[in-house]
């Protein structure tokens, strides 16, 4: 008894000194780079509080006013374009000043303000005019753009002023100079020549050059939020060189010299501990490697041990690894706490986690040496691993899941909706009647309960998720049939039920386009009437007018012959909807005719170009035309291929914002030749490239130009009728057309 009272206590012993040497190691590894400089003055902790030293002295020292900031001030094209635009265009901010004080006028002309109608008129002239030159004169805008900088600029002023630089804990120990060629500043009292002398010498225990600059000043300072003020301020700070140290005739009792002796004294300790850990923990691991070697005997404690399966064994391993790792680990947090000062508290503390260190340690030891010593062949891992909880749960998982499996294919999965039902009804008739058998003997308890939970259970849950889903597409099917068409069902599996279900979708889904196709054709029916009936109108007006004033006997000859000119444009106008309209019936019916012919279509595009070139030279657009080398030939009716250029090039000059540049370019590859046209509208499109095929439909929306509104829908209908393809495109207010058709050799 003894003998074994001795062994445990020098066990214990050894998994202590373990402990210790092991976290003292850990503690010198996790924190030698605390302790790693010789001098207190290389260290990052004296070296952050010099760096907020100096920038104290960026935020007290450094002289900088509005004024230095303002000088640096700059204004870029795109600030003047940003000032220039911030409330629209042109058009848009004179609309919006007229809107603003239109009321405000009709208010005061009326009696009903107090304001002054000439004054409100005065007022809003002045902006007007004031907006107008913002679009003329870009010095115009930039005294402005100027203007708000200066404000940002006192307003930074002002939070600058209510920053306060923290303090650091050598405030007043540290001794240095600056100078920036014209301002001189130091707190050693000295002049800048007899500065420099005094740094230059060896009575410092630590001395080293500084910069302030632009950047740092804004660092130590109020950040700026804008790009330019930041940049305005770096430049006008004029850098700082100098120096800053630590006298050697600083106090004994100064923070730093405290600082100083702490470190000098915690790093020898350090020191210490680290080579002190590692000799302990090299003898520990020899004592260990040579207890290794001694014959070991199998105790009533192992054999137990090694009757629970081998996986259990190994995961009660790992946690008491796991734990002992999180002891080191306290321990070492302890260590850091105090270190060489420690309190009665922080000792007993230090102590109690070594002790339970060590007894974690001793623990995971005979853990590990059980294993070891059980394991010593292949053969024995592998019986033992065959025999583990693991192993033995997944074989019963997998019959478990092959028999139902099994269960489920043969009893619902090959069969029929009508048979699937059969034996639902079957396997709960059967359950019903045989739960009789339990009255006959307890056995048949246990059979039927195995049958309940293999056969009954899936049955009834498949039957019952079944019935639900039948369900959900009955309720859809209703809601169908009251035009309620909501969301499509979910599809599950692949039986009966979901084929229902994804038809019932189908369905839905030809309901709802069908349903969007008639909306559509409705809305576009109506707009056409609409359309039609304000496109003929308009002219027609005119004509009755016109021929109403010529009936008037006293009419100026010069009068009567500018009404029969109007009316003749009239006419002509009237003559040209009625015979688009007619042009884009015969294309909706299939009653055009193409007189098809090899045609050079580069030569058609220059052609239809020539003829609108006086209105390309008027409407002040620079188009930029571009073709390959040689003729294109495609077989197409000429004349009708020349009425799709000249719409579109018509549509350009019309709709494209004025000075805006027209890209019209011709390119031929794989048997096709591909011509694409590209301009900026001086309307808004909206995003509606599909509706721009549409009759009547313009992208600009209040119908104020001569066009019919028919040139987009004639195009596409005659390149249709050549079997190519034109397709409109829109982003933001670009505007592009592409034209496809095949070529010919």
């Amino acid at each position: 008894m003894a003998t074994k009272w001795r062994n445990s206590v020098l066990a214990f012993l050894m998994a202590l000194v373990f402990t210790v040497a092991l976290s003292g190691s850990m503690y010198f590894l996790f924190n030698l780079y605390k302790y790693e400089n010789e001098s207190y003055f290389n260290t990052d902790e004296f070296q952050y509080e010099l760096s907020m030293f100096i920038n104290n002295l960026a935020m007290e020292e450094v002289s900088l006013s509005e004024e230095d900031v303002k000088a640096n001030i700059t204004v870029t094209q795109e600030d003047i374009d940003n000032h220039r635009y911030r409330y629209g265009f042109l058009d848009e901010q004179l609309a919006n000043i007229r809107l603003q004080y239109e009321n405000r006028i009709q208010l005061a002309e009326s009696g009903e303000s107090d304001e002054n109608v000439e004054e409100l008129i005065e007022e809003r002239d002045a902006k007007l005019e004031d907006i107008q030159k913002n679009f003329e004169s870009d010095e115009h805008v930039e005294k402005k753009v100027i203007a708000e900088k200066e404000k940002m600029v006192q307003e930074y002023f002002k939070v600058l002023a209510l920053h306060e630089a923290p303090g650091t804990r050598f405030q007043d120990e540290l001794v240095y100079y600056a100078s920036n060629g014209n301002f001189f500043f130091t707190n050693t009292g000295y002049s800048e020549d007899r500065a420099e002398k005094a740094f230059s010498d060896e009575k410092m225990y630590f001395s080293d050059s500084f910069n302030i600059d632009g950047d740092l000043f804004i660092s130590a300072g109020y950040w700026p939020n804008d790009d330019w003020m930041y940049q305005a301020i770096a430049q006008a700070v004029t850098p700082y060189v100098g120096k800053i140290a630590v006298p050697t005739s600083i106090s004994p009792d100064s923070e730093i010299m405290n600082a100083k002796s702490s470190y000098e004294l915690a790093r020898k300790w350090f020191w210490r501990l680290g080579v002190g850990s590692a000799v302990a923990l090299l003898v520990w691991l020899l004592i260990m490697i040579k207890v290794a070697r001694l014959p070991k005997k199998t105790g009533m404690l192992q054999g137990i041990y090694e009757k629970i399966p081998v996986d259990v064994r190994v995961g009660v391993t790992v946690v008491t690894a796991f734990f002992t790792m999180l002891t080191f680990l306290w321990i070492e947090d302890s260590m850091e706490v105090g270190l060489f000062f420690r309190s009665i508290s922080e000792t007993a503390e230090l102590g109690i986690s070594m002790i339970l260190g060590a007894i974690l340690s001793l623990i995971l030891y005979h853990q590990l040496r059980f294993i070891a010593f059980s394991h010593k062949s292949v053969e024995t891992i592998n019986k033992e691993w065959s025999n583990s909880l693991i192993v033995k749960t997944l074989r019963w998982s997998r019959l478990v899941y092959l028999r139902i499996k099994s269960s489920l294919k043969e009893a619902f999965l090959t069969r029929s909706i009508g048979i699937q039902a059969f034996v639902l009804l079957a396997i709960v008739f059967f359950l019903g009647v045989t739960i009789i058998t339990i009255l006959i003997h307890p056995i048949f308890f246990f059979l039927y309960l195995l049958f309940l939970i293999v056969v009954g259970v899936p049955a009834i849950r498949y039957f019952i998720k079944s019935i639900g889903y039948f369900n959900r597409i009955s309720m859809k099917t209703e809601e169908m049939a009251a035009g309620r068409l909501g969301e499509d069902l979910e599809i599950k599996g692949k039986s009966e039920l979901a084929k229902m279900a994804a038809n019932l979708n189908a369905l839905n889904q030809g309901v709802k386009v069908s349903i969007n196709e008639q909306a559509k054709s409705e809305r576009l029916k109506t707009e056409l009437i609409t359309n039609v009936s304000h496109d003929l109108r308009t002219p027609l007006t005119s004509i009755i007018t016109y021929t109403e004033l010529l009936k008037r006997d006293d009419l100026p000859l010069e009068d009567r012959k500018a009404y029969l000119e109007i009316i003749d444009r009239k006419s002509q106008r009237l003559k040209g909807l009625i015979d688009d309209l007619f042009e884009v019936s015969k294309m909706a019916s299939g009653n055009m005719e193409l007189l098809k012919e090899k045609v050079d279509i580069k030569q058609l595009l220059q052609q239809s170009l020539a003829e609108h070139d006086s209105s390309m030279l008027e409407s002040n657009l620079h188009f930029r035309v571009s073709s390959p080398d040689g003729p294109i030939w495609a077989m197409v009716d000429g004349q009708k291929m020349w009425r799709v250029f000249d719409n579109l090039i018509g549509n350009i000059i019309k709709y494209s914002l004025e000075h805006s540049r027209v890209y019209i370019f011709m390119q031929q590859a794989d048997g096709k030749v591909i011509i694409t046209l590209k301009n900026i509208s001086k309307y808004e499109l909206n995003d509606q490239s599909e509706e721009l095929y549409e009759r009547f439909k313009r992208g600009d929306t209040s119908r104020h130009t001569e066009g019919s509104g028919l040139g987009l829908a004639i195009a596409k209908s005659i390149i249709d009728l050549h079997e190519g393809s034109l397709q409109i495109e829109t982003d933001g207010d670009l505007f592009k057309v592409t034209i496809s058709l095949r070529v010919v050799d």
